[in-house]
């Protein structure tokens, strides 16, 4: 397939390649030459505008990928391709946009024949080489045209074992992805991801501050341990209860540095956690774990610990995110 992809940062430009890998053409864009000069030398087409990008794309429906930061940016990129686009063509937003906001923008494009689809896309600096897990929103026919693009960026069922009886279930959440309901949902199921994601992180930080503080002197001496949390974090990963990937990235960042010292412990949030909190008010849902782990990253701006300079060491390790960057 043929897709216009603008964004060209930490996922938009491994989008771009993981699809070009799979045989499909891009068309980018981004408001650095130097990006777009980059994608073009692995073999897309770059364009210095959203026109260009527009003009460059021959197929009909005509399809265009938004993959910059929530907010206005994306809104105002939107509108000009409402206004470039025509009747029958798609814009998918595959950033981490609120999913009102979504609701509103397909609001907009459907007025203009436009179908509007939200992709709440994770995997991170990762997703180039392991794929990306994707839940997305938006009219059916729009998404099911858009399927073999789906396909390349997903995962696939690789090595993990299936889920006894889900015989005759969408197959495609077992390859990595979802069709998750009508505008907004998709990245409405993203933002609760991101507020599980935020709960998950900090029960490892408190977790390890805890092994970390034992040798602590205040503590009485025959209770001392001085652990090795390298050594922890690696028996962890090998059959424990709590396995996972983010405790992979936390292996690889202690055996990197076991005192973190490259890191602040003053821990952003990117706007995802606060939304899914929202939510739980607005639905009257008791979260106490997610908002915690919410409340605890507004603190670790004003004072830090290890375990929040381990926090950081995960966001920076499957998002390349760093610290001071995000939204305070």
């Amino acid at each position: 397939m043929e897709i216009g992809i603008v964004g060209l940062g930490r996922m938009g430009g491994n989008i771009a390649r993981r699809l070009m890998r799979a045989g499909h053409r891009c068309v980018v864009f981004d408001a650095s030459a130097q990006a777009v000069s980059g994608l073009a030398h692995d073999g897309a087409q770059g364009v210095d505008s959203l026109s260009a990008l527009v003009a460059a794309l021959t197929g009909k429906p005509r399809a265009v990928w938004i993959m910059l930061p929530a907010g206005k940016i994306t809104g105002d990129t939107a509108a000009q391709l409402f206004d470039l686009l025509g009747e029958g063509d798609i814009v998918i937003d595959g950033g981490n946009s609120f999913y009102k906001d979504d609701i509103a923008r397909a609001a907009i494009a459907r007025a203009r024949g436009i179908d509007y689809v939200d992709v709440g896309t994770s995997g991170g600096v990762w997703g180039l080489d392991r794929g990306y897990c994707m839940m997305i929103g938006g009219p059916k026919e729009a998404v099911d045209h858009l399927d073999p693009i789906f396909d390349a960026l997903a995962p696939g069922i690789g090595d993990i074992a299936r889920t006894p009886g889900r015989e005759g279930k969408d197959s495609r959440a077992e390859r990595g992805y979802i069709h998750a309901g009508p505008t907004g949902a998709g990245h409405f199921v993203k933002m609760v991801h991101n507020g599980i994601e935020y709960g998950l992180m900090q029960a490892y930080a408190e977790g390890f501050d805890i092994l970390q503080n034992k040798s602590s002197t205040a503590l009485p001496e025959a209770e001392r341990f001085d652990l090795d949390l390298t050594d922890i974090s690696e028996v962890w990963r090998r059959g424990s209860v709590i396995s996972s990937w983010l405790l992979d990235l936390t292996a690889s960042a202690l055996v990197r540095d076991p005192t973190l010292g490259d890191f602040t412990g003053a821990v952003d949030d990117s706007g995802e956690g606060r939304w899914t909190v929202e939510a739980a008010i607005e639905e009257a849902v008791p979260a106490q774990v997610l908002t915690a782990a919410l409340f605890a990253r507004f603190r670790s701006r004003l004072a830090h610990s290890f375990g929040e300079k381990l926090l950081s060491a995960m966001r920076f390790a499957f998002g390349g995110h760093i610290e001071g960057k995000g939204t305070h």
